[in-house]
């Protein structure tokens, strides 16, 4: 089955920079059975976590994220670069595979000891799933899990999210 998604995963060489290859999900997005497929496979191992709340950073981890919510029938928190969110905010700067950036989640988001599970599209260097991991567990929420679709290896942002697994539909 993740060779029908890799399939719906197009490469798009020297984006957003030169010497990149950046793995396009628009594709997959816009393939009915393909985005069913993907959101079935990432949420499985999960069904039985007693997921309070989903957790999806800005923004493709948005897509995922609500799917995966109500599949868990769990709430959706999201975490959005600075100035997005209207309440009061906790933030955290981070590096990603070509530059940085900051991210953001509402004080009140998640409350403590609620069991969340974290979801992006992909995960290159873990610098955005670290920086999401830190804002969740600064508000005391407990990291029950971690999926993504892709997975860009050779980078190690996955060994990054020790002591998590990250659950990894593709891996390049």
């Amino acid at each position: 089955m993740p060779e029908r998604l890799r399939a719906l995963v197009r490469d798009v060489h020297d984006y957003p920079q030169r010497g990149i290859v950046f793995r396009d999900i628009t594709p997959l997005l816009r393939d009915r059975a393909g985005l069913a497929l993907a959101a079935e496979l990432m949420v499985n191992p999960f069904r039985n976590c007693q997921i309070d709340v989903v957790v999806g950073a800005e923004s493709r981890g948005f897509i995922f994220g609500t799917l995966l919510a109500r599949a868990l029938n769990a709430g959706f928190v999201p975490i959005r670069k600075p100035g997005k969110l209207p309440g009061e905010t906790y933030a955290r700067d981070y590096d990603l595979e070509y530059g940085s950036d900051t991210l953001e989640i509402h004080a009140d988001a998640i409350e403590p000891g609620q069991r969340v599970l974290l979801v992006d599209d992909l995960i290159a260097t873990g610098g955005t799933m670290l920086a999401s991991r830190q804002l969740i567990e600064s508000l005391g929420g407990e990291i029950a899990g971690i999926t993504v679709l892709i997975e860009l290896a050779a980078l190690g942002g996955a060994a990054k999210q020790a002591p998590h697994r990250v659950h990894s539909l593709l891996q390049y």
